[in-house]
């Protein structure tokens, strides 16, 4: 095979692992870097070593699971462990679903905001783009979109730069970092994993793979596409830790969301980092409006078996449309009612992702060592092992972020 050919076929592989890993740096992910970054300086940058290598561990599963069952996860659920465990996962998938897509608008408006638009003009445009690009496109336009997307979070990378850090401290908190076993640190350690690896992720991975019509045959390029798509979304996260380490954290300014980190960059690193700070946070947000309705319009239409892709038509697949549809206007709605408790449907996703993550990881798990799921490519027993163990700690990390959320 020439090198062309070998180049066309990788492109039509990869997307899925690549967009399904940038979107969760969203609104509420953007946030909580920043916070890392602001309150704890460099000394949290290592985390997303140990981090990384779980959400490719974790992506990679799902990622198998599509390209040799055919299928996305919420459908090998129902089959394998019934209506009931169905139901039941799909109303926690369903509200933390919805609780995040109000997040992303909020984000969209707070964001141009910044650049004196009025929240209700920018969050009903943002829901009529989001809603527009699903319901007229094809996959393989949205597609093309939403990789697009991931290229503007470069505006995150040219902004470590414009701050001008101490390299060589950067380096040595990464490389040989001291750990900080406090209350306040190890809650934040949690808080990054929780917004790193969330439960919509795999649902969206596997149904994407399986809409895209990628095989066993594809895998080496989707295992890349996820290992790429993981490692990039780290990246990303590293940056906006070390710009508002080396500006906010340095000056003693303290902030509760990414919004006031952009706003308070500028007089600290200069205008143009302050505003690509911003913009990389309207994208995101943008990203995640649309990604997160659609996961969740995938993940319950697979669950009760309605037909859902993107490249149907309104009338071959309505549940899935109509779903879409309703979480897009509630989310956007939502955002533009004075005094609406944005703040507290946040804590609420979180406890919701906590609760629902854990029980997400076992049935993987089960369904990844089935073989008449997974035939021959099941988890070997150095995967299972890794892969228990992350689960495990997954799951007591998740117990922690329900109770400080609560708390």
């Amino acid at each position: 095979m020439g090198i062309w050919r070998r180049l066309s076929v990788i492109l039509a592989v990869v997307g899925p692992g690549i967009i399904t890993s940038n979107v969760d740096n969203d609104a509420g992910g953007i946030t909580t870097y920043s916070l890392a970054g602001a309150e704890f300086g460099l000394r949290l940058l290592w985390s997303m070593l140990p981090i990384t290598a779980v959400l490719i561990l974790i992506q990679e599963m799902s990622a198998r699971m599509g390209v040799v069952s055919g299928k996305g996860l919420a459908a090998l659920i129902r089959e394998h462990f019934g209506a009931a465990v169905t139901f039941y996962l799909m109303i926690g998938i369903l509200l933390t679903n919805l609780a995040n897509t109000i997040a992303e608008f909020a984000g969209v408006a707070a964001a141009l905001e910044i650049f004196h638009v009025d929240r209700h003009f920018s969050a009903p445009l943002a829901a009529i783009l989001v809603w527009l690009l699903v319901i007229k496109g094809s996959y393989k336009a949205v597609e093309k979109v939403f990789l697009g997307a991931c290229f503007f979070y470069v505006a995150y990378l040219i902004t470590g730069f414009l701050v001008k850090p101490d390299w060589s401290a950067v380096t040595r908190e990464f490389l040989t970092p001291q750990l900080d076993f406090s209350a306040p640190a190890l809650t934040m350690v949690v808080a990054l994993v929780g917004t790193t690896i969330a439960p919509w992720m795999q649902f969206y991975l596997q149904a994407a793979v399986v809409d895209k019509g990628l095989t066993a045959k594809e895998y080496r390029i989707v295992r890349w596409d996820v290992v790429v798509g993981s490692i990039t979304v780290s990246v990303i996260a590293f940056f906006i830790i070390l710009v508002c380490a080396a500006t906010l954290h340095t000056h003693g300014i303290r902030i509760n969301s990414a919004e006031e980190a952009a706003m308070a960059l500028a007089p600290l690193a200069g205008r143009y980092a302050a505003g690509l700070f911003a913009f990389g946070l309207l994208n995101a947000s943008l990203f995640a409006a649309s990604i997160l309705p659609l996961s969740t319009a995938y993940t319950v239409c697979e669950a009760f078996g309605w037909e859902s892709s993107v490249d149907c038509k309104f009338t071959e697949a309505p549940q899935f449309y109509t779903l879409y549809s309703l979480m897009i206007i509630v989310g956007a709605g939502l955002v533009m009612i004075p005094g609406a408790p944005l703040i507290p449907i946040m804590y609420f996703s979180q406890v919701l992702n906590g609760l629902v993550l854990p029980v997400i990881l076992f049935l993987m798990i089960r369904l990844i060592n089935d073989r008449s799921v997974m035939n021959d490519m099941v988890n070997g027993t150095v995967s299972n092992v890794l892969t228990w163990c992350s689960a495990l700690l997954l799951s007591a990390l998740s117990v922690v972020t329900v109770f400080t959320a609560i708390w």
